[in-house]
């Protein structure tokens, strides 16, 4: 690797830090005997599928040279940074050369808009094109699917990319405007729907025809900046959920603001609110995979997340009506809702279940976390229906339990995101 290109790695990678929608999850793309790579093996920036294994991808911009002037990017046009621009064969070949010297099992390419739009998003094609035809490169690629390309371009990126994102960033039109002027939700919208329409198609022909060519066959999924702006976190989810339900994104990422710029229109913060975004991301866990609707999560007596617990503890607490609930008769979706229970801990109660009276023992076994759930269940030998239900002393309990590593209310950066969206 040359010295320019060394120093546009350093450039280009650091400012794609901020592009939090980043994963390989749902592509299976194989390798080929004559191809190079594939998107199913184990695992710079490391990503995880969605069953959980590890992937690495080179994750870097094309260019942070940009015609726009978003208050919250790094990259707008009116800051001070250095500028850098790889070009189309410099992409393929750091790429090519990564993968060869086994750092990376894919790609994650972004840019700013440099000329227009049109201009960007044809140098983003050409280089998933390269790749996947001169090089038979079978390993993972997501692009970002640029608001305001033609509809053309974004087909044909469809066709040689994994996943491609069209990020929002701002939860809604009137803050966007406010901090974006020169950006529109119908313009963000137009590709979002373009996709979700060419993704459906193209899953329908493929079950009539075995050969017919993948398209997107990881999604589409799309960004959120946090706390830039002052939407609620009500707002937010409804945003998420009508994008899952009218959209099909596979995922919507949530990115806390990180204060870059001193510019009057946005607030002043001290740190980014990964608590909050960490919360936003328990509660769009809920939602996709344990049947939550927004309004049982937040509602308006509480429009925003509960920073100190999880969102279905909060729910727990605040439904007492609902609790305790019988492990050994409720429904699955019912002990989805316990605390300290996951999906897989609950389809292990139904199974147990059907040789006998399941009991606190048996729970332990099976591996719920006791220290929360107990005060939501009653089994064989713990019934707590006569003993009252205080929201507030659980709260209590829980959030002071000694035997608790963490300090009360202390949000564990550590633990891995499946299990703190799972419990």
């Amino acid at each position: 690797m040359n010295h320019r290109v060394k120093e546009k790695l350093e450039i280009l990678a650091d400012a794609a830090k901020y592009d939090v929608s980043c994963a390989s999850s749902g592509s299976k793309r194989k390798n080929t005997k004559d191809g190079l790579g594939n998107a199913t093996g184990m695992g710079i920036c490391h990503t995880y599928t969605q069953d959980g294994r590890c992937v690495s991808l080179l994750k870097i911009l094309l260019t942070n040279h940009c015609i726009f002037d978003c208050a919250y990017c790094v990259s707008r046009r009116s800051n001070d940074i250095k500028r850098a621009a790889f070009t189309v064969q410099e992409v393929v070949d750091l790429t090519i050369n990564f993968y060869k010297r086994n750092y990376i099992e894919g790609l994650f390419l972004s840019s700013g808009i440099f000329k227009n739009v049109d201009y960007t998003m044809e140098r983003l094609v050409r280089i998933a094109k390269k790749l996947r035809e001169e090089h038979k490169f079978n390993g993972y690629i997501h692009l970002k699917a640029i608001p305001g390309a033609s509809d053309e371009l974004i087909h044909e990126a469809g066709l040689y990319a994994d996943r491609l994102s069209v990020n929002l960033e701002i939860p809604s039109e009137q803050s966007l405007k406010k901090v974006a002027p020169e950006k529109d939700y119908a313009t963000a919208y137009k590709p979002m729907n373009y996709l979700s329409e060419a993704i459906t198609e193209y899953k329908k022909e493929k079950k009539v025809i075995k050969s017919a060519p993948k398209f997107t066959p990881g999604g589409q999924s799309t960004q959120l900046v946090i706390g830039a702006t002052p939407e609620n976190d009500r707002h937010i989810l409804n945003l998420a959920d009508s994008l899952y339900q009218q959209q099909n994104l596979k995922r919507v990422y949530y990115s806390g603001y990180i204060p870059i710029s001193d510019d009057n229109r946005l607030p002043v913060l001290r740190q980014a609110p990964l608590r909050r975004e960490n919360r936003l991301y328990q509660a769009d866990w809920l939602m996709r995979f344990y049947k939550f609707k927004v309004d049982e999560i937040v509602d308006d007596n509480n429009p925003n997340l509960d920073l100190d617990i999880d969102p279905k503890l909060a729910y727990a607490l605040r439904n007492p009506q609902f609790f305790p609930i019988d492990v050994n008769i409720a429904d699955y979706e019912w002990i989805l809702r316990i605390p300290g229970i996951g999906a897989k801990s609950a389809k292990k109660i139904i199974a147990a279940r059907r040789f006998g009276k399941l009991r606190q023992e048996h729970l332990k076994k099976i591996g719920i976390i006791w220290k929360r759930a107990k005060y939501f269940l009653t089994c064989a030998d713990r019934d707590f229906i006569n003993l009252g239900f205080q929201p507030e002393a659980i709260r209590a309990q829980i959030l002071h339990n000694p035997k608790s590593k963490s300090k009360p209310g202390q949000l564990n950066l550590f633990a891995p995101t499946p299990t703190l969206l799972t419990t």
